[in-house]
């Protein structure tokens, strides 16, 4: 007897989209489907890790073995961020024309320090007359040093001398009028007791000739006449002495000026001397800081720093091998993120030398050994008034390379 199987029980069909019916999926596939999917997520997820690791080294191969450059099929590369930037040749054209820099804002003509006077030695201070932020105009005072009294009193002992010289040259001059006066009336004197011994004699001459008078008498008369005569000439030379002319005259008077003239020079030195007790100041422009105080000697530094912030400028470090770009005149971008909007200006003057970049950036592996040329930018005035209180505030300087007028 034969056997015959069971009929298998027939499985639905499935449309495959062409008119032609397949099996559908088992059970059993259908769940292995769903244990593979984790899986693959998994896979997934770690390759876009991987390839975001290993991507840039990847692509830095392909672009030197290929030689092309990231975002050279476009005119506007995407542009890279400034702190990324590592070799100081790359400071950088960002754009083309522009040139990057470091710089700092300061006022017109750099920040003067203040000093003391020369010869104001070990003097300390007696007061400050001004405070930060003042405005002050060229030549105000504004420190005063604890010398000033000595050199006020030195300067009032040279005022009486000066006046002792003057009392002096007075008396020579008085004592000259005087002498002259009794020389003169002397000579007079003289003249006239000359006249009557000359008379007398006149008188006994002829009267000794005919014997009426004795020679005695004539020979006393001729001895006094003579004896007047030479006191006449003596009282003569005693007059020119004091005569405007003369030499004794001269000497003595010179004497008295030489003295008078070296005591008014040491009033000038003394009066002079005195400026060494004031500080003042050397242009016009805002105090920005006071380096010292009261009893305190001044500091090497200067006692107060000064500047003319009516005029601010920016001192921009470019790359020397960027330098020959700029011109004067150029038009200049300044940003910071201390202001609240660009600074506008110009390229006023560009630096003769090359010399080490002094402007640094907060990346502690900076270079801090690069050529650079000092740029001087002139701000306009309303990035001036912006700026005025900004001293020394570390931008970003952005040149607008062959654009000036």
């Amino acid at each position: 007897m034969s056997t015959q199987s069971a009929p298998k029980p027939d499985l639905p069909l499935e449309d495959n989209g062409i008119g032609e019916a397949t099996p559908a999926p088992s059970p059993a596939k259908r769940g292995l489907g769903w244990k593979l999917a984790p899986l693959l997520l998994v896979t997934f997820f770690a390759g876009g890790i991987t390839g975001l690791y290993f991507q840039p080294p990847g692509m830095k191969v392909f672009f030197g073995l290929t030689g092309l450059e990231p975002g050279g099929g476009t005119d506007t590369p995407i542009a890279v961020a400034m702190a990324q930037v590592q070799a100081q040749e790359q400071v950088a054209v960002v754009s083309e024309g522009d040139i990057f820099a470091l710089g700092r804002v300061l006022p017109d003509g750099d920040v003067l320090a203040v000093a003391t006077p020369f010869g104001a030695s070990d003097a300390r201070l007696q007061s400050i007359e001004v405070r930060e932020g003042d405005t002050v105009a060229r030549g105000e005072t504004l420190a005063v040093l604890d010398n000033q009294s000595e050199l006020e009193n030195a300067l009032s002992a040279a005022k009486a001398s000066l006046r002792v010289k003057e009392a002096a040259l007075l008396q020579t001059e008085e004592t000259i009028r005087a002498s002259r006066a009794e020389a003169q009336a002397n000579l007079e004197r003289a003249i006239a007791t000359a006249e009557q011994a000359q008379s007398e004699l006149d008188r006994l001459a002829p009267l000794a000739e005919r014997g009426v008078a004795t020679q005695a008498a004539l020979d006393t008369a001729s001895a006094r006449a003579d004896e007047a005569s030479r006191d006449v000439e003596r009282y003569r030379a005693t007059l020119s002495r004091y005569e405007a002319g003369s030499g004794t005259v001269q000497a003595d008077i010179a004497v008295a000026e030489a003295n008078l003239a070296a005591a008014r020079v040491a009033v000038e030195r003394a009066t002079s001397d005195t400026e060494r007790a004031l500080v003042k100041a050397p242009i016009d422009g805002m105090v920005l800081k006071v380096n010292s105080q009261i009893g305190e000697k001044p500091a090497s530094g200067g006692i107060i720093e000064l500047g003319n912030t009516s005029q601010m400028m920016v001192e921009a470090e470019v790359y020397q091998t960027l330098i020959g770009r700029v011109a004067i005149g150029d038009p200049v971008t300044v940003t910071a993120e201390a202001l609240d909007g660009p600074l506008k200006g110009v390229v006023s003057a560009i630096g003769l030398e090359i010399g080490r970049q002094s402007i640094t950036s907060d990346d502690p592996a900076a270079n801090t050994d690069a050529r650079v040329v000092d740029v001087i930018v002139r701000l306009d005035a309303a990035s001036s008034r912006k700026a005025e209180r900004l001293t020394n505030l570390e931008t970003i300087v952005r040149i607008d390379a062959g654009r000036g007028e």
